[in-house]
């Protein structure tokens, strides 16, 4: 149809949670009378085609960010593939001119993509993260950020302004220079009044290698768990795959729709403490316990402070323990925020 504004929604690959928390966005867009074009690389765009078949899908040059095997070495790994990311950023630059002019963009949404911004049109940057915690450097890395956020138009930061939040220290500090509005925690699912049948859900998500190091661990660890357990790998391939193994039921990947019906029916969550599954829990009030991915600060950080708040119990990958589960008995679990976006307003930029 003629005279619709065209959005482009970008969300950085670098496991499934910026893909995921762009779904409602998407959504929202669709229903709000917007084309949306999608783009991004890797599993982030072939999980965005599952989901909006329909939808323009556009390769961007690829950030290749890998985890480096052993957790102290993570922060180090990530400087040693610096040059790398800086030569995504570039080609994206580059890339986004044409992009604007061959499908007629009118406005960019990116989720962490940071090269994605154009002064010809209106630019949005997604972020939980207007602190980004490195340790000893996170000074640096939290102003090295801010200044790329600032040369978009506005960032939109997926959590509450005040208490109670989810994001803690990372999404509320003062940056008088960055205009900024809070959305509400995102999230892709709806709450349901089912019954519950599976008594561990365990979704795995996160760059390799850590992701198969977890996968390892837990399929041995979960041999001897009292009760019925989907096992949710988070490798998206063309088919999805199942299968039955004792009291064990395995899925390469789910998507969006499967995924809401069996978390809705779970008793209990076994995750990565990743920002968008936070907020997908919280959505759906439940009961979880979080394995932060080693190295990663911001992932031990919010597990850390949801454990200490005696909201989520947590520990490290190399720690757990079927044992450790017993912990979630005296948590509160996650809780629903009522928070309404105005998505009309917000959509007003473009």
């Amino acid at each position: 149809m003629k005279g619709k504004k065209r959005i482009l929604v970008a969300p950085l690959n670098w496991g499934l949670g910026h893909a995921t928390r762009c779904i409602p966005i998407i959504r929202a867009l669709l229903a709000h009378n917007f084309e949306v074009v999608l783009a991004s690389d890797g599993i982030a765009l072939q999980l965005l085609k599952k989901e909006f078949p329909d939808l323009e899908a556009l390769e961007l040059p690829s950030y290749n960010i890998a985890y480096a095997k052993n957790a102290k070495l993570f922060k180090w790994k990530l400087l040693k593939d610096s040059p790398k990311v800086l030569k995504a950023i570039k080609a994206e630059k580059k890339a986004i001119k044409g992009i604007i002019d061959t499908y007629n963009i009118t406005g960019i949404i990116s989720d962490n993509r940071l090269g994605l911004h154009n002064k010809n049109v209106p630019c949005v940057f997604i972020s939980h993260q207007l602190q980004v915690l490195s340790g000893s450097t996170t000074w640096l890395s939290t102003k090295m950020h801010q200044k790329i956020m600032q040369q978009f138009d506005v960032c939109w930061v997926p959590d509450n302004l005040g208490e109670p939040n989810l994001s803690g220290k990372l999404g509320h500090v003062d940056v008088p220079e960055l205009p900024k509005k809070y959305l509400g925690p995102l999230s892709r699912f709806h709450k349901k009044d089912t019954e519950i049948t599976t008594d561990l859900l365990v979704i795995l998500s996160g760059p390799e290698p850590q992701r198969t190091f977890l996968e390892v661990k837990l399929l041995e660890e979960l041999k001897a768990f009292k009760g019925s357990i989907v096992f949710v790998k988070g490798i998206i391939e063309e088919v999805q795959t199942k299968l039955q193994k004792d009291h064990m039921t395995i899925y390469n990947f789910m998507t969006s729709d499967l995924l809401e019906q069996t978390l809705n029916e779970s008793a209990l969550v076994l995750s990565r403490s990743g920002y968008t599954t936070i907020m997908d829990l919280a959505k759906l009030e439940k009961k979880a316990f979080f394995i932060p991915t080693p190295g990663q600060f911001e992932q031990e950080y919010l597990a850390k402070r949801l454990d200490v708040l005696g909201i989520v119990p947590s520990c490290k990958q190399e720690d757990f323990t079927i044992d450790k589960l017993q912990a979630v008995a005296t948590s509160s679990g996650l809780k629903h925020f009522d928070y309404d976006v105005n998505y009309k307003r917000l959509f007003g930029l473009f």
